[in-house]
């Protein structure tokens, strides 16, 4: 059944839902994809003071007065966040767009346009492959 049903059945004698078990496994130190949240891991812990120091420095950079705006400049940290599959700087990234005033539909957009391309991608590469091997498949048209 839909976990949001409201006419789902129970569980009884104290057990707990499926639902109930990722909320308790969080609490108990595990998100939801069976990873440790972001926050309990030490960042830059395998960089050397120095690096981690370089790669700041970048960092901090990339942040200072431009054309783009905080706000701007963080929609496309979302994006990259997403297409590059890093959990913990997509987190980071919602919470600085948040305090610099984007709204659920702004993030919603970035999303939905990060998703567009990420489509594209796939097609792409299926078009790149499939030309390769010499048109080995064909759709009409």
């Amino acid at each position: 059944m839909n976990e949001h049903n409201d006419t789902e059945s129970r569980p009884e004698d104290g057990q707990a839902s499926e639902g109930q078990e990722a909320f308790q496994e969080k609490d108990e130190g595990v998100d939801f994809d069976g990873r440790v949240p972001s926050s309990q891991m030490r960042s830059y812990a395998l960089l050397t003071p120095d690096l981690k120091q370089l790669y700041m420095g970048f960092y901090k950079a990339t942040y200072g007065k431009s054309q783009l705006d905080i706000k701007t400049k963080e929609f496309i940290a979302i994006a990259a966040s997403l297409t590059s599959g890093c959990k913990g700087c997509l987190e980071g990234h919602l919470k600085k767009a948040k305090k610099h005033g984007a709204t659920a539909e702004e993030i919603s957009e970035v999303i939905a346009i990060t998703l567009g391309v990420a489509a594209a991608s796939i097609v792409d590469r299926s078009d790149i492959a499939n030309y390769t091997l010499g048109g080995l498949y064909d759709m009409p048209e």
